[in-house]
């Protein structure tokens, strides 16, 4: 008896199996013709977007990273040995070419110079004394009272006392050179940065620790470099005289820091990389450019007018090349294969393959292939989905119930049926049954 009831169970499970892969099996069939009516159905056109080739200008972009460089950079060192008595700047201050920075203790070369101005007036009175004696022994010479041999002698001593003015000169120039230099001036205008040293040390000229650095800021440069491809067109521009702008922007590319304009280029290429510097000027009076900032470049070096241009999203490469979908008139698409020119990033240059008013599509490209129908922005997309599927024709009345409507996918408005007496209810009940909306 327990064998028969397990027997009986298993039956029973293969007939739910059975049943419910029959009701899935026409469920899908007939669910078939409904989904043919989706975006994708065999047949169906394709939604796209359309841009048509016009005329227009495409700058000649060459972009790059670059580096601000300041013109000048000083290290300011003292001239002299001594001991640095005054700082006379603040530390990130701007200063004029000659203001004063540092003083060294002037007073050893104070003394330094009247000791040379001494020697100097002590070998005045000799040549001076010595050039009198020289006009005596003329006189004599010419009465033949002296020997000839005195007077050549006095004639060199006085040419002795002259060649020791001249030194004594230099030395007193050179002790006033170096009064000078116990004043530190600023040698250009610009920032000065931190001090390295402090009041009251001793310097000296073989110090390798510079006293501040002063950086020149206005102007300033930004330094980048490009490709050697892209030289020649820029060494002929520079040749015919043209301006080339240069504009910077930060890091992250939004923001515009600076426009200047190319100063020059190196004059040699970096043969482990194949690029060549640039160095472009800017005003900077906002100082907007800091020394040693991280820039993306912006070089206009050329603009071309009169071009055939589509936007990038048009240009496909593949098999055939480089190529765009061109729309036909009978919204079909064919590939056409293009020469591109120049582009600036959004727009590009089409100099063969296509004519200003033809139109190609720029979205939805993935799903398209030579021929296939397309349907633009707008469009009624019940006017291109494919061919419309036949209603099913009206069944008969019967006592069964209401007739389905022909089109399961279309709404149908609610019907609200009545309670009767027989079997005309569609419930199979008699007459007293409650009466039931169909939703």
């Amino acid at each position: 008896m327990k064998r028969l009831r397990t027997l009986l169970g298993i039956g029973l499970g293969l007939a739910v199996v059975a049943g419910a892969g029959w009701y899935i099996s026409q469920n899908g069939t007939t669910s078939t013709p409904a989904a043919r009516q989706g975006r994708f159905a065999a047949g169906a056109a394709t939604p796209v977007g359309t841009a048509a080739a016009a005329k227009g200008e495409i700058p000649v972009i060459v972009r790059a990273l670059g580096t601000v460089t300041p013109l000048n950079t000083v290290n300011v060192k003292t001239q002299i040995t001594g001991q640095l008595i005054k700082v006379e700047f603040k530390e990130g201050q701007m200063v004029k070419q000659g203001d004063l920075l540092a003083v060294v203790d002037p007073r050893p070369y104070d003394v330094a110079l009247q000791q040379a101005i001494g020697t100097m007036q002590k070998d005045e009175a000799l040549l001076k004394n010595a050039q009198t004696d020289l006009e005596r022994y003329k006189k004599l010479v010419a009465q033949d009272s002296i020997a000839r041999q005195q007077y050549d002698t006095q004639i060199s001593l006085v040419r002795q006392y002259e060649a020791a003015l001249v030194v004594d000169q230099a030395q007193v120039d050179s002790a006033k050179l170096n009064v000078t230099y116990t004043k530190i001036l600023a040698p250009l205008t610009g920032r000065i940065g931190l001090r390295f040293v402090d009041q009251g040390n001793y310097v000296t000229m073989a110090d390798a620790t510079s006293i501040c650095i002063i950086i020149q800021v206005q102007p300033i440069s930004v330094i980048f470099t490009i490709p050697e491809d892209a030289l020649p067109q820029v060494r002929q521009r520079l040749k015919a005289g043209a301006t080339l702008e240069v504009r910077v922007l930060d890091r992250a590319q939004k923001t515009e820091l600076a426009v200047g304009k190319l100063d020059t280029h190196d004059n040699v290429i970096d043969t482990t990389t194949g690029m060549v510097k640039l160095r472009a000027t800017f005003d900077n009076k906002d100082e907007t450019l800091f020394p040693n900032q991280f820039v993306n470049v912006r070089m206009l070096v050329d603009t071309v007018k009169d071009a055939t241009v589509v936007p990038v999203a048009a240009i496909q490469r593949g098999q055939p090349g480089t190529y765009v979908y061109l729309v036909k008139a009978d919204d079909t698409v064919a590939i056409k294969v293009v020469t591109l020119g120049v582009t600036d990033g959004e727009k590009v240059q089409i100099t063969s393959g296509l004519e200003v008013g033809d139109e190609v599509v720029i979205d939805g490209t993935d799903r398209l292939r030579d021929g296939a129908k397309i349907r633009r922005p707008g469009a009624n997309p019940r006017a291109t989905s494919g061919p419309p599927v036949a209603a099913a024709p009206p069944a008969a009345a019967s006592s069964a119930g209401p007739v389905a409507p022909a089109n399961a996918a279309e709404p149908q408005p609610q019907q609200r049926r009545r309670p009767g007496n027989g079997t005309g209810n569609g419930n199979g009940g008699g007459a007293g049954r409650p009466a039931q909306t169909n939703q």
